[in-house]
C-alpha cells in the first residue's frame, strides 16, 4: 500500500527490543511503588492464591486471640475479686477473734463487732457481684461458664471455665446473730462457728483461685501460640509475593540503562535506513 511505512530488518528489532524493555521498566516500577512481585494472579496465580489463603487464616486467628484476650481479662477479673473477698475474710476473721476474747461482760463492743461482721459480710456479696467482665462473671450466685475457642475451625479446641458461687452464702458463712454475740455466756460458741466457716471460706476461695490462675495461663499460652502462628503465617504470605526492593531498584538501573543503549541503537539503525534511500 502507498501509505505503509516499511522498517529495515534492523529497525524493526531494535523496536521491538525497546518496547520490551519499557515493559519491563512498567513492570519494576509497579513492584518499586507496591513493593511487592506479585501484585495480580496475572504476575504468578500460584504464589497469589497461596498468599491470599495464609493472609486470610491469619485474619481469621486475629478474630480468634481477641477471644482469647477478653477470656483471659475476664479470668483476671474474677481473681482479683477473689483477692479482694479475701482480704475481706481475714478482716472477718480478725473481728470474730477479737469479739471471742473480749470479757463477758462486754456486750457493748461485742455488739458493735457483730455489726460490723455483718457489714463486711454483705461486702463479699458487692465485690463478687461487681466482679464482670464484659457481662460474664464468674464467682457470682448462679456463675457463668466461660467457653474460649482457640482454633479458627471452631469445633473441639475449646477451653470451658465453670463459674464457682463464691457469695456469703456460696463460702457458706452465716450472718452473725446479735443475740449469740452479746449475750454474757456462751457467745464463744456462736463465735466459733463463724470463725470456723470463715476458715473453710478461705481454702474454698484460694482453690478457686489457684484453678482461675491455671486457667490464665492457659489462655496466656495459646495467646502466643496464636499470635505466633499468626506470624509465621504472614511472613509465609508475604515471601510469596512481596519483592526484594535492592534487586528491584538494581534492575531499574540495569533497565534505565538498557533503554538508553536501545535508543540510541533505533536511532542508528533510522540513520542508516536513510543514507541507504538516499542513494536512489
Amino acid at each position: 500500500m502507498a501509505d505503509s511505512v516499511l522498517l529495515s530488518e534492523s529497525t524493526r528489532t531494535n523496536l521491538t527490543s525497546l518496547q520490551r524493555t519499557t515493559d519491563l521498566i512498567q513492570r519494576t516500577q509497579e513492584r518499586l511503588s507496591t513493593g511487592k512481585k506479585v501484585n495480580s494472579a496475572l504476575d504468578d496465580a500460584l504464589a497469589f492464591f497461596q498468599s491470599r489463603d495464609l493472609n486470610t487464616r491469619a485474619s481469621e486467628l486475629q478474630t480468634i486471640k481477641s477471644d482469647i484476650q477478653q477470656g483471659q481479662m475476664t479470668v483476671e477479673t474474677a481473681v482479683k475479686g477473689l483477692e479482694k473477698v479475701e482480704d475481706t475474710l481475714k478482716q472477718m476473721q480478725a473481728l470474730a477473734e477479737s469479739a471471742k476474747s473480749t470479757a463477758e461482760a462486754d456486750t457493748g463492743s461485742r455488739a458493735n463487732l457483730y455489726t460490723q461482721f455483718n457489714e463486711l459480710r454483705s461486702q463479699i456479696d458487692h465485690l463478687v457481684n461487681d466482679a464482670t467482665y464484659n457481662g460474664v462473671n464468674l464467682i457470682q450466685s448462679g456463675a457463668d461458664t466461660l467457653t474460649v475457642e482457640f482454633s479458627e475451625a471452631r469445633t473441639s479446641a475449646t477451653l470451658e471455665i465453670k463459674g464457682k458461687n463464691q457469695t456469703a452464702s456460696g463460702l457458706g458463712i452465716q450472718s452473725a446473730t446479735k443475740n449469740n454475740w452479746t449475750q454474757t455466756s456462751g457467745y464463744s460458741d456462736a463465735i466459733n462457728n463463724r470463725i470456723d466457716e470463715l476458715d473453710t471460706a478461705v481454702e474454698t476461695v484460694r482453690d478457686t483461685s489457684q484453678q482461675f490462675g491455671i486457667n490464665s495461663s492457659t489462655l496466656k499460652i495459646r495467646e502466643e501460640f496464636t499470635s505466633d502462628l499468626m506470624s509465621t503465617l504472614e511472613n509465609g504470605a508475604a515471601q510469596l509475593v512481596e519483592a526484594d526492593m535492592n534487586e528491584e531498584a538494581a534492575k531499574m538501573t540495569s533497565l534505565q540503562t538498557r533503554q538508553q543503549l536501545g535508543t540510541v541503537s533505533l536511532s542508528i539503525a533510522q540513520q542508516s535506513q536513510q543514507s541507504i534511500m538516499r542513494l536512489f
